[in-house]
Parts: C-alpha cells; sequence; structure tokens
C-alpha cells in the first residue's frame, strides 16, 4: 500500500499536480465535554423536577453519553439518540427539519431523508467549533420547547453558537 502510494504521488509529482497535507484536524466533542454537557442538563432539569433523557453524540451523530432521568419516558430513550444523530448528521437544529418537512406548500415525508433515525421534533442542536459541526445535543422527554432550552445550556457550557 505505501509503495502505490508513493508510487501515486511520483506520477502526480511529475505532471505538476500538488498534494495539500490530506491531513487535517477536525473539532470534536470528547468525553469530558459530553458528560460535561450531560451533568449540566440532568443538574437542571432535577431543579426543574423534570424527567429527561440527554444525548450527546459526534459529529456523524454516535452517542458520545447518555442519561435516563428517573421517570422519564422510555420512549424517549430513542428519540433523544435519533435527535442528537439527526442534528450531527444534517448539520441543523431538528427543529428546522421539522417545520421544512410539515411545510405546507413544500413540505414532504421525513421519509425522504433515507434513514428511519431522522427525527422532526425540536430538541436537537449540533454543536458548532472553529466552523464546523463537533457533535450534536439533543434533549427528550418534554415538549419541544422546552427540551431545546435544555439542549441550549450545552451550547452556553462550551461558549459555541449553534451555527458558525
Amino acid at each position: 500500500m505505501l509503495l502505490y502510494e508513493t508510487a501515486t504521488v511520483a506520477r502526480a509529482s511529475a505532471f505538476g499536480i500538488l498534494f495539500s497535507n490530506p491531513m487535517r484536524n477536525v473539532p470534536a466533542i470528547d468525553y469530558s465535554e459530553a458528560k460535561k454537557i450531560v451533568d449540566l442538563i440532568v443538574e437542571k432539569a432535577a431543579q426543574l423536577q423534570k424527567s429527561v433523557v440527554v444525548a450527546v453524540a459526534d459529529s456523524h451523530g454516535e452517542l458520545i453519553a447518555f442519561a435516563r432521568m428517573d421517570g422519564a419516558p422510555i420512549s424517549s430513550i430513542r428519540v433523544a439518540a435519533n435527535k442528537a444523530w439527526t442534528a450531527a448528521r444534517e448539520r441543523k437544529p431538528t427543529k428546522e427539519i421539522g417545520e421544512k418537512v410539515r411545510h405546507p406548500e413544500k413540505g414532504h415525508d421525513i421519509a425522504y431523508y433515507g434513514d428511519p433515525r431522522f427525527v422532526g421534533w425540536g430538541g436537537g442542536i449540533p454543536i458548532w467549533k472553529d466552523g464546523v459541526v463537533a457533535g450534536a445535543v439533543a434533549v427528550s422527554g418534554l415538549s419541544s420547547g422546552e427540551d431545546i432550552e435544555l439542549a441550549t445550556l450545552a451550547l452556553e457550557l462550551i461558549g459555541t453558537k449553534d451555527r458558525p
């Protein structure tokens, strides 16, 4: 494999093709940040005497940290994970996706997104760092507005906006 790559670079160089460094550093949410996010949201929900499910995902939508508070709806387990997955994959809040699919004239079936994990309920928010999505946070178990409000705490905690 190394020989092939070296030969490819040599041929490309012979034709005047310049290669930039193919390696790049992409900001990511690490476990310690994800745990802080979960702890903050769980603490705030407890102060409000509410029970929620919190999911923090990486930029691909795969879970990093997760919590289901006592009394949170069982259905919210999968919904929170799917909200985080959707927000990370689409690089936009799940509420926006829901508004788009429910639009009376321009709306379409969410199945057109191609995966049953895509959801359009509010509460999933991408986490941006240095102009790219580093992950996503999602809250489920309350109203869409309350889920969004709690998820937004993550952005305040790690100092990012919802968009670059």
